[in-house]
């Protein structure tokens, strides 16, 4: 029997630094090499896409706000 299963993995990094864009930068960073590591991500498990978001702590309900 086929069959997909659509899965996603969704996890919260907290670190110290100066701007949002640099937390962003930092994560991508490790995501990717975690990605370049474990071929198995995209060739078995089919991954296709990382997507996230900084924002300042106490502000998870208006990120659209952050982005003005």
């Amino acid at each position: 029997m086929e069959v997909k299963v659509h899965w996603i993995i969704d996890g919260i990094a907290e670190m110290d630094v100066e701007t949002l864009e640099e937390a962003e930068q930092k994560v991508d960073e490790v995501l990717r090499a975690v990605i370049a590591n474990n071929k198995e991500l995209v060739e078995l498990l089919g991954a296709r896409a990382i997507q996230g978001k900084a924002y300042l702590p106490g502000s998870e309900d208006d990120i659209e706000a952050q982005e003005e």
